[in-house]
């Protein structure tokens, strides 16, 4: 780790000008798909912005914003949906951008998610560059703005916002700035369960930045002390939300747990999911469908190994791999692991590495025509089923 972090990073000075093309690029396709939201909802006689602010989790952000919590709905099944369920750093800036401004929670929850993602996009583009390089940073800033449930990153989610803390937490810990990551990745805790993931990245990283100091001190290494602190920053916001719920609900350290289990939400290795994909296989149309999952995961699980052969730092590849078992692994709604999955940037390296050797004409053609087909199905997707 202390090599990977003495390795030559660009200055600070210049930063917001290496990253503009990847920046504008981001902001284009995110541009042209609340256009096409815009219209295909038009068409369809419904509201954009009720789409991207005021349904499914948007919902219950802002009653956490506008109430606190304590909210439930008992389902006629038994379930209990509590907005325990979510975590507070969203609903604490919605809070926040509407005590200052004379936005509504739910405009709020808008304008943080679009901040969040143009950070989310520099902070994968900084990854990316130090990493590889510029080109590379670039292209995977776009490959990412592109996905076909890209459309989240332009909701009031806490998704962009977790991704730019995550991203940039990473970032930290690869240039060896540890305290800074233990402060972001504990901020991404309360964000998001999948917080733990950047957690383990950081413990990870700095214990093998400790045995490798061990084997070979170096004169100029990080203070060991940074590490240490870095490291018991780093899980303080998850643990303090899921302790302080276990205190509200009177069920201990595992009440947090309880709240899930309410949701049908919890970890089972896979099996609910691989039973809903069985399941596809009763008729012809649920059989394709069936198949294009499992294309799907054989597809995600084929780019964590060449992340894995491509030698990816291992804090990147820690962080991804539990973003994607928790994914893939829940036991939550199958609709939502698509947007569950968009935190997982460091999969989409190798497309990007791809993209680079090509020439920069025919890459653009390439995301270009992958952008107009990702924003079509974005707007058909909201006006549908939808992300829950």
């Amino acid at each position: 780790m202390d090599d990977l972090a003495r390795r030559t990073t660009p200055p600070p000075a210049g930063a917001l000008r290496r990253a503009a093309p990847a920046l504008l690029g981001y902001a284009a396709v995110r541009a042209v798909g609340l256009v096409v939201l815009a219209l295909w909802s038009a068409a369809r006689g419904t509201s954009p912005h009720t789409l991207l602010a005021a349904r499914w989790d948007s919902l219950w952000y802002t009653r956490v914003a506008a109430l606190g919590y304590g909210y439930e709905v008992r389902l006629p099944n038994g379930d209990v949906h509590s907005n325990l369920a979510f975590f507070p750093l969203l609903p604490w800036l919605e809070r926040l951008g509407a005590a200052v401004t004379p936005l509504s929670y739910a405009d709020a929850g808008l304008a943080v998610a679009t901040l969040a993602s143009l950070a989310a996009a520099w902070g994968i583009f900084a990854v990316a560059e130090h990493v590889h390089d510029r080109r590379t940073g670039v292209c995977l800033v776009l490959v990412w703005a592109v996905l076909p449930v890209g459309i989240v990153q332009s909701m009031a989610y806490s998704e962009s916002l977790f991704t730019a803390l995550a991203a940039w937490s990473l970032y930290a810990v690869l240039t060896g700035r540890w305290v800074t990551a233990g402060v972001l990745a504990s901020l991404a805790g309360l964000t998001r369960p999948v917080g733990a993931a950047v957690v383990a990245a950081v413990w990870v990283a700095a214990v093998t930045s400790f045995v490798d100091d061990r084997r070979a001190p170096r004169a100029d290494g990080v203070p060991w002390m940074r590490r240490a602190l870095g490291m018991l920053i780093s899980p303080l916001g998850a643990a303090g939300y899921v302790l302080w719920v276990g205190h509200r609900t009177g069920r201990g350290p595992l009440g947090y747990l309880d709240v899930q289990a309410g949701w049908r939400n919890g970890f089972d290795g896979g099996y609910a999911f691989a039973r809903f994909i069985a399941g596809k296989f009763t008729s012809v149309p649920g059989a394709l469908a069936g198949v294009g999952l499992i294309v799907g995961v054989a597809a995600i699980v084929w780019l964590y190994v060449v992340c894995v052969r491509q030698r990816q730092p291992l804090p990147l590849l820690v962080y991804t791999g539990v973003v994607t078992a928790l994914a893939l692994c829940a036991s939550s709604y199958f609709g939502s692991k698509p947007r569950l999955l968009l935190p997982a940037f460091p999969l989409l390296l190798p497309l990007a590495r791809a993209l680079t050797r090509v020439r920069p004409a025919r890459s653009a053609v390439v995301l270009g025509g992958v952008a107009l087909a990702s924003t079509a199905y974005g707007a058909f997707w909201l006006n549908g089923s939808g992300p829950p």
